[in-house]
């Protein structure tokens, strides 16, 4: 049993050395001589657990993943709108990569050209297929105009969530996150929301936004 810990301790600190350096400096640019150094363990340690640089870039993809989807299952059981449950969902992924490098490094991994093995689907496919479902209950709710593009509406919103990501990671702090995705979603907002039941969303994405930085640490 204490050998058992201690082999998922040192496959942890592993997937934690190599997701911080696949998120800082790139996954070609990453050795596994690299990951070796920075997490402090033998080259037979890591060989153990990984039998190549592929396979940890999966299993950091495959955590990214699950983290994911636990956010959005919460949302789903919670009672919330269609609407409000995509925004806190957005957030939540958000405050996941603000808070831990692998949910970071799982993002960069998934457009970096890494090889997504099945079943694991693509992450962004996954934030698709949830946003169109979100959006059409969400019309249901009369919570959008009746005359939105349904389809079009999630692949954009799917890519201005994707975007301020991949240009904030170059540009700014990562802890500049939600402020940027609670911009997102103002313009979003006011773009597909009817004017009444705007300000309760528009609410919520600022209180979100707060939410992330009571809790979280000024990350450089």
């Amino acid at each position: 049993m204490v050998r058992q810990l201690r082999a998922e301790q040192t496959r942890t600190t592993i997937l934690t050395a190599a997701a911080e350096l696949f998120d800082r400096q790139g996954y070609e640019c990453t050795s596994l001589s690299d990951i070796v150094e920075q997490a402090q363990v033998t080259k037979g340690a890591l060989y153990f657990h990984f039998a190549a640089k592929e396979d940890l870039a999966q299993a950091i993809m495959e955590l990214q993943a699950r983290a994911s989807r636990q956010v959005a299952s919460e949302m789903d059981v919670k009672g919330h709108s269609c609407l409000e449950s995509l925004i806190r969902t957005t957030f939540g992924i958000t405050r996941l990569s603000v808070e831990g490098p692998i949910p970071r490094a799982g993002l960069r991994l998934a457009i970096g050209g890494v090889a997504i093995r099945p079943p694991l689907r693509h992450p962004y496919l996954e934030l698709l297929d949830l946003t169109t479902r979100k959006l059409l209950g969400a019309a249901k709710e009369s919570d959008i105009h009746p005359d939105v593009d349904i389809e079009a509406a999630a692949h954009s919103l799917v890519c201005f969530f994707v975007g301020t990501r991949v240009v904030g990671r170059s540009l700014e702090p990562v802890a500049r996150q939600p402020r940027r995705v609670a911009e997102m979603w103002h313009i979003t907002i006011r773009g597909l929301v009817p004017v009444p039941r705007r300000p309760r969303y528009l609410a919520l994405a600022t209180q979100l936004e707060r939410e992330i930085g009571r809790v979280t640490p000024a990350i450089p």
